[in-house]
């Protein structure tokens, strides 16, 4: 874990749990070496910071994530300081080759495969996630419930934050992109019981 990532780590922790404790079932499902990608819901803008704090103990996390973040300045310096990965949003390629090489590299990449955040409705769940499954077959896929999350940004209610990741199968998976994508519909299918559709 990189010396900015874990100061990163710091701030976000004050955000995730300074008014609550976070609670987090599961992390020792994440393996703490090779190549992991974790499909999570996307319900509020802070989904990103609640997974990477409370998978903190175990890996540090590379998102995907919209390149226009990357004209705010400084945040896109920011965003590259702390490994993070560009995506096209409606044009993959681009992003998925960096996280392929990341996934290649032995890093753990997080990818919301609904793509934006839900705002109470059910998304169909895009390629991306089953691609990078295809291209790097050794990975380890990790389904990841966040639920509370929104709550972080009202100043009247307490959060009550929850993050469920869920165990992944130890079998080799072929690059068969069919199987890839029934992989990662199989567990958005299971985080969405866990953790429905929110505005």
């Amino acid at each position: 874990m990189t010396f900015s990532y874990r100061l990163a780590l710091t701030a976000a922790r004050v955000v995730v749990e300074g008014r609550g404790p976070l609670s987090v079932d599961g992390a020792d499902h994440i393996p703490r070496t090779g190549p992991t990608l974790i499909v999570a819901n996307h319900d509020t803008p802070l989904d990103a910071l609640v997974v990477g704090v409370a998978a903190r103990r175990h890996r540090q996390v590379r998102f995907l994530a919209k390149r226009s973040l990357w004209e705010r300045r400084p945040l896109g310096a920011v965003l590259d300081r702390l490994q993070q990965i560009p995506i096209e949003r409606g044009g993959e390629s681009g992003g998925l080759d960096a996280a392929v090489e990341a996934l290649r590299s032995g890093a753990c990449v997080c990818v919301f495969p609904e793509g934006t955040l839900s705002r109470g409705r059910t998304l169909r769940v895009r390629s991306g996630a089953a691609r990078l499954l295809t291209a790097v077959p050794e990975t380890r896929l990790i389904g990841c419930a966040v639920t509370g999350a929104g709550a972080l940004a009202s100043l009247t209610h307490r959060p009550r934050v929850r993050v469920v990741f869920l165990p992944h199968s130890r079998e080799p998976r072929p690059a068969d992109y069919g199987l890839s994508v029934a992989s990662v519909e199989n567990s958005m299918r299971t985080i969405r019981t866990i953790a429905p559709p929110s505005s």
